[in-house]
């Protein structure tokens, strides 16, 4: 017994085996399309939920201790110059987050592509399956043309 000849009959409508196998195909690439957008759907939200700090006081800080240094005269010099060195640790901690965070940027800009690669991929295959429905039409037309083809070789008299 092969696909083809295989049927069951539920509430006395037969259905042939090769539709079941169609149906279960289309089933399954349906689910695995869902899975996917799924998961490409939680790394985005995994993205987005990263928190990157704000270099805005950064800038102010460095505008103040330009505007410090331009304003301040040789005799406060030693005070100013402590105070700079203070404020450039400070600057340099904070180049330090910058970097991994950076660092961190730079793994998520690969995780996008990589995302961006796969909706690509679902995007294929979504029209992959768009067509489906025309090729079920004349795959339908094909199987009546043959089966009323071999009703009438069975009796050309009808």
């Amino acid at each position: 017994m092969n696909l083809l000849d295989a049927e069951l009959s539920i509430g006395g409508v037969k259905i042939k085996g090769i539709y079941i196998a169609i149906v279960i195909a289309i089933g399954s690439a349906i689910g695995t399309g869902l899975y996917k957008v799924s998961n490409l759907y939680d790394r985005l939200e995994a993205v987005e939920g990263r928190n990157i700090p704000d270099i805005v006081p950064l800038n102010e800080k460095i505008a103040l201790i330009k505007t410090q240094l331009k304003d301040n005269n040789v005799s406060q010099l030693q005070g100013k110059l402590a105070e700079l060195g203070t404020n450039l640790v400070v600057i340099k901690d904070q180049q330090g987050g910058l970097l991994e965070i950076k660092e961190s940027v730079k793994e998520l800009e690969q995780k996008v592509i990589q995302m961006q690669t796969t909706v690509e991929k679902a995007e294929l295959a979504t029209k992959q399956v768009a067509s489906f429905p025309e090729d079920m039409t004349v795959i339908k037309r094909e199987i009546s043309d043959l089966w009323d083809g071999l009703d009438y070789l069975s009796n050309p008299y009808k």
